[in-house]
């Protein structure tokens, strides 16, 4: 199984059928894979915040809800995150490609790389950071639980490491 694979399985495990993107490289063929779900409700969004308002909607309206993006797009949902879902203690996956870290080719993705754990951990929000594929599932298969008893965000963070893992 692929990393793609991995992640996309932990969804189907978790029960989320409700998923926001924003396009990322890192993120296609899971993408594919969940575009060709017919039990999963994919939105392409062009905007982080946006999608964040989008989820909450899908989840009053019963939905099990997460967003796929790059992590770069973090600093976008800040004021969303805080004052959306932390005021209402909405829950929701947030699965992350995390650029910036160890193998980075873009010099400019590093800063944000190296803030978005200070982030994540400055509003307190919990988070994964999986270095192969039985911690990736585990952390995606149990986070929508988590976030509904926390009621807090729960995010993975999916370092370019991750994507280039063998299949195991």
């Amino acid at each position: 199984m692929n990393s793609s694979e991995t992640i996309y399985k932990g969804i189907k495990d978790s029960g989320i059928n409700f998923i926001v993107s924003v396009p990322c490289a890192n993120l296609k063929e899971l993408l594919n894979l969940i575009d060709a779900d017919d039990e999963i409700t994919h939105i392409p969004v062009t905007r982080e915040e946006e999608g964040l308002g989008i989820c909450a909607g899908a989840y009053m309206a019963g939905a099990k809800t997460a967003i796929l993006m790059q992590n770069s797009g973090l600093g976008n949902c800040i004021n969303a995150l805080g004052s959306l879902f932390e005021l209402y203690s909405f829950p929701l996956v947030m699965i992350m490609s995390h650029r910036g870290t160890e193998g980075e080719s873009i010099i400019g993705q590093v800063p944000m790389g190296k803030a978005t754990p200070k982030l994540l951990d400055s509003l307190d929000l919990p988070y994964y950071k999986p270095t192969n594929h039985k911690e990736a599932y585990d952390a995606v298969s149990k986070s929508w639980n988590e976030s509904v008893e926390s009621g807090k965000v729960v995010s993975i963070l999916l370092e370019i490491k991750y994507w280039k893992l063998e299949d195991d």
